[in-house]
């Protein structure tokens, strides 16, 4: 009797011993898959992320020589020391009006927007046009949001160092993703005039429109930030904000967005029909706008 009782004890505890042991194998494993799963999710997001954001345009050997007419090749460092290429384009017509730097959007590269720096020109306006790192001839590749704000730091020291352009000629003409460039770079400063085009109020914003599978409460999960709507409200100079309507990009509620945080002057065109390149679609009315608006920035610049 006493040897049954012992024994049944001994499976028991055997029984008992290996059911916590499975219980506590179970746990770790799905611990460390649910570990794994949030990782690759991240890393998906990011990756995603990455893709959305950046769209760079390399130009080839053969199109590194193509340099438009009335323009001069430049080069610039940002301040890791990646090399920038950039067109500068010199006022055709007496004395420039102001200094104009466009940061251009996420895709392409300046071969894209070389009119446009003509155009501004024959019109007395010195025009910068750069790329990004990882951009058209650009060294380096693009991946991070400082580093576009440092590239966007590195033309303007440029044009005033090299070009002698003083900070209140300057303006600051950014498309898309450039907007987001000239927030952050004139929130640090004080310049001529502002003018966003197709621009948007945070990553966060934009992502909440682009996917809506995602819940807001996991944006902070993106690598970047954004913020040019918190950052407007720093920046002191005269700001244009135009946008298309509609934009299957980049919502046109996010121009209303962008415009309630700006200070005074601002300004707000909507161009029915413009899509999400406004300055390519809307043509000369739209850019005369541009222009008017500039020119009596600097005249208030001056009074």
């Amino acid at each position: 009797m006493l040897s049954h009782v012992v024994f049944t004890m001994f499976v028991e505890r055997r029984f008992l011993s290996n059911r916590t042991l499975f219980t506590r194998e179970r746990i770790i494993g799905a611990a460390v898959a649910v570990t794994l799963g949030c990782a690759g999710f991240v890393y998906g997001l990011r990756w995603l992320e990455s893709l959305m954001t950046f769209r760079p345009d390399r130009m080839t050997a053969a199109q590194r020589q193509l340099i438009p007419e009335g323009a001069e090749n430049v080069w610039f460092n940002s301040a890791d020391g990646t090399r920038l290429n950039g067109w500068f384009f010199e006022s055709q017509s007496g004395p420039e009006i102001a200094t104009l730097i466009f940061f251009h959007g996420n895709g392409g590269n300046i071969r894209n927007v070389s009119w446009l720096g003509q155009r501004f020109a024959k019109q007395g306006f010195d025009v910068l046009l750069f790329d990004y790192r990882g951009y058209g001839a650009s060294d380096g590749v693009a991946s991070a949001e400082s580093e576009l704000y440092a590239d966007g730091d590195a033309a303007v020291a440029f044009v005033m160092n090299q070009k002698k352009a003083r900070p209140e000629r300057v303006v600051l003409y950014g498309h898309s993703l450039g907007t987001a460039v000239v927030a952050d770079v004139a929130s640090r400063g004080q310049f001529g005039a502002v003018v966003l085009e197709a621009g948007f109020s945070s990553a966060s914003s934009v992502a909440t429109a682009a996917l809506p599978w995602l819940p807001q409460f996991l944006h902070f999960l993106g690598k970047n930030r954004f913020e040019s709507a918190r950052k407007l409200a720093s920046v002191a100079s005269p700001i244009l904000i135009a946008h298309g309507d509609p934009d299957g990009t980049i919502p046109t509620a996010e121009a209303h967005l962008l415009f309630a945080s700006a200070n005074e002057p601002k300004k707000l065109l909507i161009i029915p029909g413009a899509g999400h390149v406004v300055f390519g679609a809307a043509g000369e009315q739209y850019l005369n706008q541009v222009e008017q608006f500039i020119r009596e920035a600097m005249t208030m610049a001056r009074s």
